[in-house]
């Protein structure tokens, strides 16, 4: 083998071994919007792979937010592709903002339209990389984590999954069209936004409602059956749940007592809290967004608890109108919802025993029944 051939092997490896970041813009709505994008180690371009959208604090930029949350290491390792935009600048101390609703700063109070922005920066990402479409998730920072939850809010046909860091709710609002999954981080310690609610002390001194009625909220909006369930409550930190919702969605929130206002397990800035060294937010929401996707083909993925097989009947199936529940078992009580093939749940009854559907579209449904606890879950087909 000649020298050259030598050379251009080592070239190609090295090339094959190394990521990929890009910083690049695009005009929309008058502004020119800044992003960073990250490619992982040996992307190729001929797999689709999941992508992160990683939304910077105020004060903060894209390579802020990269090094805070090391989520670029992550996805050399893990196989993904993360997005780092950036808002628009503006104001009295001209800092990056994100409009989350009433917070925060000069892109709040602008109207700028910031969901606009990341809904058409998925366009031109699709358009340039392989990318899953069914595998979209966002995660923020202080403002960054408020515009997590309005993307969930107002982009949740392309978000699967959401992880907000140290921030709340800032919506008056919120009608997503699907369940979507959410996962917290937050501490004790935080007094920018504080755990129990009210006016923190950050600059840009807004409102910022309490972490469990933000998780309560989404709860509602993602019909959670099972609620405030604590799983790990010890002198490092809490993990509290919410399970059993539409679409197999579920809520993690977890509050450390170290840290502050912070990436837990990141890396400190140079002028913010500690970091907590009991989690680490990015280790952690990476596998739960690989437990979730836009695909809910079967939503109701649950086992029948303590039902037997033929407890319940549900008759006829097909059908064209209506639907009968039989039990062979005495109860106390028994609710029915009525979901469709995306997961979102359209009807609800409670101890009736026949389900007009007659006016539901052709197609596929799942039913869920609850009978004092137990659960059974059938799909069904609604005939002409």
């Amino acid at each position: 083998m000649n020298l050259k051939k030598i050379f251009l092997i080592i070239f190609i490896f090295f090339i094959s071994a190394i990521s990929y970041a890009q910083y690049d813009s695009i005009p929309f709505d008058g502004y020119d919007r800044t992003y960073l994008v990250h490619l992982p180690t040996g992307y190729t371009g001929t797999t689709d792979l999941p992508l992160i959208i990683a939304m910077h604090g105020g004060f903060g930029n894209a390579f802020n937010i990269e090094n805070q949350s090391q989520l670029s290491l992550k996805a050399d390792t893990e196989n993904f592709i993360v997005v780092y935009p950036e808002g628009v600048k503006g104001g009295f101390l001209n800092i990056r903002t994100w409009n989350a609703g009433w917070c925060c700063g000069f892109s709040s109070s602008s109207n700028i339209d910031d969901v606009g922005f990341i809904d058409s920066l998925l366009n031109i990402l699709n358009s340039q990389y392989s990318i899953d479409t069914n595998r979209i998730y966002a995660t923020g920072m202080s403002n960054g984590g408020f515009m997590a939850y309005r993307l969930a809010c107002e982009l949740s046909n392309r978000i699967a999954a959401i992880a907000p860091v140290a921030s709340s709710m800032s919506m008056t609002s919120c009608t997503p069209i699907r369940s979507v999954p959410v996962i917290s981080f937050h501490s004790y310690s935080d007094s920018n936004v504080p755990y129990l609610g009210g006016v923190g002390s950050g600059s840009s001194n807004h409102y910022n409602p309490p972490q469990d009625s933000v998780m309560n909220a989404w709860a509602n909006i993602n019909n959670c059956g099972i609620i405030n369930d604590t799983i790990i409550n010890n002198t490092q930190y809490t993990l509290t749940k919410w399970t059993n919702c539409e679409c197999s969605t579920e809520i993690h929130h977890y509050i450390t007592q170290d840290g502050g206002h912070s990436w837990p397990g990141g890396v400190q800035t140079g002028t913010g809290d500690p970091v907590s060294n009991f989690i680490n937010a990015t280790d952690l929401m990476w596998p739960f967004f690989q437990q979730h996707s836009l695909d809910c083909s079967n939503p109701l993925s649950v086992s029948d608890k303590g039902l037997e097989k033929d407890i319940i009947e549900i008759y006829p199936n097909p059908t064209s109108g209506k639907l009968k529940i039989n039990s062979k078992i005495i109860y106390q009580e028994m609710n029915i919802s009525i979901f469709t093939i995306t997961g979102k749940n359209i009807l609800r009854n409670k101890d009736q025993t026949e389900i007009d559907i007659s006016h539901l579209p052709i197609g596929t449904y799942f039913v869920l029944i609850n009978i004092d606890g137990n659960i059974k879950a059938e799909k069904i087909l609604k005939i002409e």
